[in-house]
């Protein structure tokens, strides 16, 4: 995170508060990054209050550009912004969809945590995350190059953001539920899942040294545990990471993301391996 030298904020002039923009200042304040705020705008009618936002932040110490547009839908305006201007994080407030909404179209904000091929914040609450739980969520079990990547990003992240608010960083994984019909013998018993579980956990912990204490392994779909240990921890923020799926067209966000978010009562953050950064940034670009 230390090395993210613009971000992105996205601003929606209809609410009074911009959590995103707390969020923004808080990051910013402690990176020295850039802070490009964005109205996703048709008519472009919010230049005075983009303006005065600029003013109070210049004054407060802050770099600031702005920006109003509008290309299509709101998540290829967010993304052709993002590549214009080069930012390394995007942030934006989220608003959950109703059921039937989501039942009949994509939200807004899973389409973004699909295509953008930077870190993405959705944040959800106003609950400071100055002294508080910032809850990364992994899946030890998965050991393949990708996703050890994966994991070295969330655990750095995890920590920049622990130490940027004061915060503890604690770690959750989940790993499935016994199946008599598994073709591996280890997977058809719970004790043999958990047993490989703890002692792969072991060469995670010395690796990026998380003791017993903050580390969390639990029997169970991770789109039902993740949401429960944060709000068991009263966790502030949850870092999850995603890998595409092989097989499918284009570049596929892990539903656990998408279907966590509304569940979560804490901010999200969003972050993809190398690769699909990588994919991602080809497909920006075409568009």
């Amino acid at each position: 995170m230390q090395a993210i030298r613009s971000i992105l904020v996205v601003l929606e002039p209809e609410h009074s508060e911009s959590l995103a923009l707390k969020r923004a200042k808080l990051i910013a304040g402690t990176t020295g990054a850039r802070l490009h705020l964005l109205v996703c705008d048709k008519k472009h009618e919010h230049s005075a209050l983009l303006s005065l936002l600029k003013s109070g932040l210049t004054e407060d110490g802050y770099s600031v550009t702005t920006e109003q547009a509008w290309n299509t839908s709101l998540h290829e305006t967010i993304i052709e912004v993002q590549q214009a201007e080069g930012c390394g994080l995007v942030i934006k407030q989220h608003y959950p969809d109703s059921p039937l909404k989501k039942a009949l179209l994509t939200p807004a904000d899973w389409k973004l945590l699909r295509y953008c091929p930077v870190p993405v914040l959705l944040v959800k609450t106003a609950t400071p995350w100055n002294d508080g739980v910032i809850l990364a969520a992994i899946d030890v079990g998965n050991t393949d190059t990708e996703h050890r990547a994966l994991h070295h990003m969330i655990i750095d992240y995890g920590f920049d953001i622990a130490s940027l608010a004061k915060a503890s960083l604690h770690v959750i994984s989940a790993h499935p539920s016994p199946m008599l019909s598994a073709g591996d013998p280890v997977f058809q018993l719970k004790e043999t899942i958990e047993a490989r579980y703890r002692e792969q956990c072991k060469a995670f912990q010395a690796t990026f040294d998380i003791d017993d204490a903050h580390l969390h392994i639990e029997e169970g779909p991770a789109d039902v545990l993740i949401p429960h240990a944060a709000y068991t921890l009263k966790a502030a923020v949850t870092i999850i990471g995603t890998v595409a799926r092989t097989g499918l067209t284009g570049a596929l966000i892990g539903n656990t993301a998408e279907v966590v978010l509304d569940a979560l009562e804490s901010d999200v953050l969003v972050l993809k391996p190398q690769a699909l950064t990588d994919q991602l940034e080809k497909l920006a670009n075409k568009a």
